[in-house]
């Protein structure tokens, strides 16, 4: 439970930055950092068993057939993601306390990083990867709060957009390839899918697994050719930026690489698509690094560069680069973190971030600088730094592989020049940004330090840069060992993190990086003015361009489709269903099976013909509403009599109900409709929809031919089997739809729930003239309450709320329930509401139709949880046979319950609908007294 509860609690404590704004912004950080302070403190509770090798999986079944459990795990590699996420989430909010600015409004940022917390959370954690892809999705849509925060910027809002649509799209590419890798394994659950590897790379669809698990990493990490949402990503606050680059989002892509390598690696397909893709992005971001003037823009082309080295360590596909694109994720979270805050702070402070107008900063903000100067040391790989170690390892595992034949050699040249940029960009912010003579007409001057807590969350990050270099065999040895262990999937390699390894030729290719790069910079002024010379592709018009053009497409297409013609609709539907259906019907060599059709006796053969005429009528009547209307009824009331006549007592009272409430609600429609409408379509028209309904008659009719007279397999034997001893109930209709598929009647009366209130808000406040004359041209009489329906009604009232107690207590086990109690209810309350007006009936009814729905709702799903707490599935049923003194023994059932909702919910929507339609005429009439 420890597990989930790390996941859940930045999302159960979402509250506390919402109810705490208005309170102080200090209050607010507090209350946001409650969760991952707990947090930590749970994971810390897991570290004995996770250093000492050990695996932590924790799962609740909830779909097992769909091979989805709520279930986490918890090894070495998990441990180190989550320390980082809650880790440096807390540094985060303690620095966006005095980043943001008292415009902004704290705790809706606060809120969304919660949330964003919870998803990457989630994503390290799952031990299912069904679960994982919800996570997955989740820190997309997360993100994209995160990064349109500041929704009055245009920048923000385009780059939300463009991060959602490349890593949603990656993430559809994902499930997919999630969905395969799980159909080959048999299971979703990571033990048994990272256990298959063997399995899995021999299955003829590991190419296609591979290449759509890849989308997903690529896009989400802004590998090649994804890159180009990560910079546009900039437009968000600070904080999420330092947040986003450090510990989340980007590092999501990272992570699956980790944890699905030793399921899906170890192939030359592999290898290429990773190590390749991994080169190029390291060597695109680095030199396009060099060439940013934003601050911002160079450390987010920094990321990508970094990112790439890490995705090209675990295409090399040894055991040693895996560790070593470990280490770099540990590293870069902390120099990445501390120079994105540091960026935060010059831009809080100066009021800009080009690098062409923030020199000579030395003077102004020598702490900030020096904290400045560590960290962007760190990214170049300095030595005595973190940075350093973890590079050597990446120049020594360039230097091992051989899988490229006679051009091997461009692995380590394609990572010297990348070292190399790194150099010069880091160089640059250095040296640009905090000497280069004096600043150039800032809006804020002088600049000056920040407030002291500001600092804090850098100051423990370059402290981290400072002794992960200084002393790695006592800070980072044991987490990075198990977090390789996990990644690797078994024992581990031979490797040592001392920081003098000798004069050796990565040592040497160190050197050439951070020579050549001092040179690079120095020459900066000749490539810049190289570069500006070079065509530009602004990523973030062309991807605005492309999305337009699709929007428009899709628009044109849409007209052309749905052109707000419900015959064109039907038509095509019609038409679609003819030529798929009739197209396999006749390929049967016969169309009527072996098994005997039944017996067709009078009264059903009469209750046929006329069920037949009476809808031609309402076709045949259509434009004259009332009269349609009329034989419409008489169609359902001859759909129930054939429920009852083939044994299905509770669809035939469900059809009576519905009926009613349905007529009720079209006669209050045709109050406000013209008598007749108008003749629409030309003969030549009617006698096309005349071929295409008698075509479709046809159909149905060899349809039901088809299936009914062969042999054929049915569930309904296991529920006539299991409704007593499993549902407690002989009424198997009742107990289907309350037990076995109870989570299906949740969702159905959820949608009944929000339907009920959309219409309400559509119709509430709209007022329509009331026509002057009926249909026959009669005045309405003006005794709008007449008395004989006044009286009845308030006569019918009492006796019907006592038939829908009856059957509501009686569905378990006979035909009933909650929804057809709920109906009759409706229909008797409505009925009151036309005989005595809408205030008479509110006055006195006192009930708010809402909270009735919602109330329902509520109870259904309470109901399910309930089932969880005694350790069964969701919306399991409980019951037992009571003996009740005068009454005698009676069986009671959890379901109750659960019908109870659905009962409320059924009355409350279907009252919010039809006693809102009776107030749109625009003259109220006289209530009676």
């Amino acid at each position: 439970m420890t597990l989930a509860l790390i996941v859940l609690l930045p999302l159960l404590s979402f509250f506390l930055p919402l109810l705490t704004d208005t309170k102080g912004r200090s209050l607010c950080a507090l209350a946001t950092m409650v969760a991952p302070v707990l947090g930590l403190i749970l994971l810390w509770s897991h570290a004995a068993t996770v250093f000492s090798g050990g695996v932590v999986v924790q799962s609740w079944p909830w779909i097992e057939r769909l091979g989805l459990t709520i279930s986490f795990r918890l090894d070495g590699l998990s441990f180190l993601f989550a320390l980082l996420i809650l880790g440096i989430g807390i540094l985060v909010i303690i620095y966006a306390r005095y980043y943001l600015s008292k415009n902004d409004p704290m705790g809706r940022f606060f809120f969304f990083l919660l949330l964003f917390m919870a998803a990457m959370l989630g994503v390290v954690l799952s031990e299912n990867l069904l679960l994982m892809m919800f996570f997955w999705e989740l820190t997309s849509l997360s993100s994209f709060l995160l990064i349109g925060y500041w929704s009055h910027s245009s920048d923000a809002r385009k780059g939300a957009r463009m991060a959602l649509a490349v890593t949603g799209g990656g993430g559809l590419a994902l499930l997919a390839g999630v969905l395969l890798l799980g159909q080959v394994v048999g299971s979703y659950e990571l033990s048994v899918v990272l256990a298959s590897g063997d399995l899995i790379r021999e299955h003829a669809l590991y190419p296609l697994i591979l290449v759509l698990v890849l989308l997903g990493v690529f896009t989400k990490s802004a590998q090649f050719p994804f890159h180009f949402w990560l910079p546009h990503a900039m437009a968000a606050p600070t904080p999420v930026s330092a947040y986003l680059h450090s510990a989340t989002m980007v590092k999501a892509g990272v992570f699956l690489l980790a944890r699905l390598y030793p399921a899906l690696s170890d192939t030359d397909l592999w290898f290429f698509l990773v190590s390749i893709t991994g080169m190029a992005t390291l060597l695109l971001g680095a030199c396009t690094a060099l060439f940013q003037h934003d601050l911002k823009g160079l450390l987010a082309y920094s990321t990508i560069s970094h990112l790439g080295l890490i995705t090209l360590l675990f295409g090399l596909d040894t055991q040693l680069a895996a560790v070593a694109a470990v280490f770099h994720i540990i590293n870069h979270a902390t120099f990445k973190a501390s120079l994105f805050m540091a960026a935060g702070i010059i831009d809080h402070e100066t009021g800009t971030r080009d690098m062409r107008r923030i020199n000579g900063l030395w003077k102004y903000m020598p702490h900030t600088a020096t904290l400045a100067m560590v960290a962007a040391s760190a990214m170049a790989g300095v030595p005595l730094l973190n940075g350093f170690l973890s590079k050597e390892m990446f120049f020594t595992e360039t230097l091992q592989q051989h899988q490229f034949g006679n051009f091997s050699w461009m692995v380590p040249l394609v990572a010297v020049i990348a070292g190399v940029f790194s150099v010069a960009y880091s160089l640059r912010f250095i040296h640009d940004v905090f000497f280069n003579g004096k600043p150039v007409n800032l809006p804020k001057f002088p600049p000056h330090e920040p407030s002291r807590y500001m600092k804090i969350p850098v100051e423990i990050l370059v402290a981290l840069c400072l002794l992960v270099g200084l002393v790695p065999g006592f800070t980072v040895a044991g987490l990075l060992a198990v977090a390789a262990a996990a990644t690797l999937g078994g024992d581990l390699p031979t490797y040592s993190l001392a920081i003098w390894h000798g004069f050796n030729l990565p040592l040497a290719m160190s050197v050439v990086a951070l020579l050549v790069g001092v040179l690079i910079y120095f020459g900066r002024h000749r490539l810049l003015g190289w570069h500006v010379h070079l065509p530009r592709l602004d990523a973030k018009n062309l991807f605005e361009r492309v999305i337009q053009r699709l929007v428009n497409q899709a628009a044109m297409l849409t007209l052309r489709i749905e052109n707000s013609s419900l015959q064109r609709y039907l038509l095509w539907m019609l038409l679609t269903a003819l030529l798929m259906s009739g197209f396999w019907l006749m390929q049967l060599p016969s169309l009527v099976g072996p098994m005997p059709m039944t017996p067709v006796d009078g009264a059903t053969l009469v209750g046929a013909v006329l069920l037949m005429l009476t809808a031609a009528a309402t076709a045949y009547w259509h434009r004259r509403r009332l009269v349609s209307l009329v034989m419409l009824s008489v169609v359902g009331l001859f759909v129930a009599l054939a429920f009852a006549r083939f044994s299905a007592p509770d669809l035939a009272l469900t059809q009576l109900s519905v009926e009613s409430v349905t007529i009720i609600l079209m006669m209050l429609a045709l109050f406000f409709l013209p008598r007749t409408s108008p003749a629409e379509s030309s003969g030549l028209r009617r006698g096309r929809d005349l071929l295409i309904a008698g075509l479709a008659g046809v159909l149905v009719t060899g349809l039901c031919l088809a299936v009914l007279t062969r042999p054929y397999d049915s569930i309904a034997g296991y529920f006539l089997a299991n409704s007593l001893s499993g549902g407690g109930g002989t009424n198997v209709v009742n107990v289907i739809l309350v037990d076995f598929r109870g989570f299906d009647t949740l969702g159905e009366v959820t949608v009944l729930a929000i339907a009920g209130a959309a219409i309400y808000a559509l119709i509430h406040g709209l007022r329509l003239r009331k026509p002057s004359v009926d249909e026959q041209g009669w005045t309405w009489a003006r005794d709008a309450h007449p008395f004989m329906l006044v009286n009845l009604s308030r006569l019918i009232l009492p006796l019907a709320l006592m038939v829908s107690v009856y059957i509501f207590l009686r569905g378990h086990n006979l035909p009933g329930g909650g929804f057809i109690a709920g109906l009759i209810t409706a229909v008797a309350l409505i009925l009151q509401y036309i005989a005595s007006g809408h205030a008479w009936s509110q006055a006195r009814w006192g009930v708010d139709f809402h909270h009735l729905a919602g109330a329902g709702v509520i109870i259904a799903g309470l109901t399910g949880v309930g089932s969880w707490l005694f350790g069964y599935p969701f919306l399991t049923s409980a019951f037992d046979h009571f003996a009740i003194p005068l009454v005698g023994e009676i069986e009671l059932a959890t379901a109750l319950l659960f019908d109870l909702g659905v009962y409320l919910t059924v009355v409350g929507a279907t009252l919010l609908i039809l006693s809102n339609l009776g107030k749109l005429s625009i003259h109220a009439a006289r209530e009676p007294e």
